[in-house]
């Protein structure tokens, strides 16, 4: 299974953050899939992540080898409009506590996920791990971004100072089954797939779309991500962030048809440019990935399109509250 391997993993007690979710789970399925034995998941109920007597009660209970920080307050461009503090306040607090109580129980390994959402607004194109502090982060949703740089900056420190092995991965923007598809939270796939499956359903004519149209993004199907970052807990030991996803974008506009014709929309898009558009491109330079990872997406967009349409078409569904 993508090069993973298994004798690395069997012996290995892993606990993985935000384990039950829509990445986090992909995770812990392959780990098992690998061999590992002790796949270790802190649920919410029982150590809450902000709480540091909670994290330092968790690392003594766990015990584990690696640690994959995979727990985020996240959602779209909506969420992250409504949300700004305690989305800055959450996300900061779980790395900061978890990385600390990391070090001071010898964690043997330290994976975090960040997000495209801390480069540059303006960055250029393809986006280059040097190029992550050229700028301020696209407004919409800067304070999850500059939180989640934050623990970059935190690594490398803990690495420079008490030789801590912490290592940072960047992923594009994610997607797939299980996604979140509150149409309140959810990115941009999930809600264009709930929006077109619902028209289509309801027998609509029209589906409105937020912005113009025009800005381009990266998506990454989750099982490929999940391989990728598996790979950061074998092989990638450097104090640099590495960038995971495609290589290639496609514009919301463009996107956006290719879901209404998977789903058999034939109405008319309308595009609400009253709203906004978030940053104008975003796609990642993947060569770091290739070179220290030996790793590559493997599933194209029509294709985890049609696999994420055929789960959301498959799953009871609430109605539809909220147009994104």
């Amino acid at each position: 299974m993508c090069g993973l391997d298994s004798t690395f993993w069997q012996n290995k007690r892993v606990c993985v953050t935000g384990g039950a979710g829509f990445l986090g789970s992909v995770v812990c399925r392959k780990l098992r899939n690998v061999g590992c034995r002790n796949v270790l998941v802190p649920r919410s109920c029982e150590y809450d992540l902000t709480d540091e007597q909670a994290v330092a009660r968790m690392y003594v209970d766990f015990a584990p080898d690696i640690v994959f920080h995979l727990a985020a307050h996240v959602g779209g461009i909506n969420a992250n409009r409504q949300n700004p503090g305690l989305f800055f306040h959450t996300n900061l607090s779980m790395g900061l506590h978890l990385i600390e109580h990391a070090r001071r129980n010898n964690i043997t390994k330290f994976i975090q996920i960040g997000t495209v959402c801390s480069y540059p607004r303006n960055c250029p194109v393809p986006f280059r791990e040097k190029s992550l502090w050229d700028g301020y982060p696209e407004e919409t949703n800067a304070p999850y971004g500059v939180a989640k740089k934050a623990l970059l900056t935190m690594l490398q420190a803990y690495r420079d100072q008490y030789g801590f092995n912490g290592v940072y991965v960047l992923p594009v923007n994610l997607y797939g089954p299980r996604d979140n598809m509150d149409p309140q939270a959810s990115h941009v796939i999930p809600a264009l797939i709930r929006k077109f499956h619902q028209a289509t359903v309801d027998g609509e004519s029209v589906v409105r779309c937020w912005g113009t149209g025009q800005p381009s993004r990266e998506f990454l199907f989750v099982e490929d991500a999940a391989d990728a970052i598996l790979l950061t807990g074998e092989r990638y030991d450097s104090p640099q962030p590495v960038n995971i996803g495609t290589g290639r974008e496609i514009a919301i506009r463009d996107l956006a048809k290719m879901i209404a014709e998977l789903v058999g929309f034939e109405g008319e898009i309308v595009w609400d440019t009253t709203m906004p558009d978030g940053q104008p491109r975003r796609t990642l330079d993947v060569t770091q990935a290739r070179q220290h990872l030996n790793w590559h997406a493997k599933i194209d967009l029509r294709e985890g399109l049609q696999r994420t349409i055929d789960w959301w078409a498959n799953t009871p569904q609430p109605a539809l509250a909220s147009t994104v």
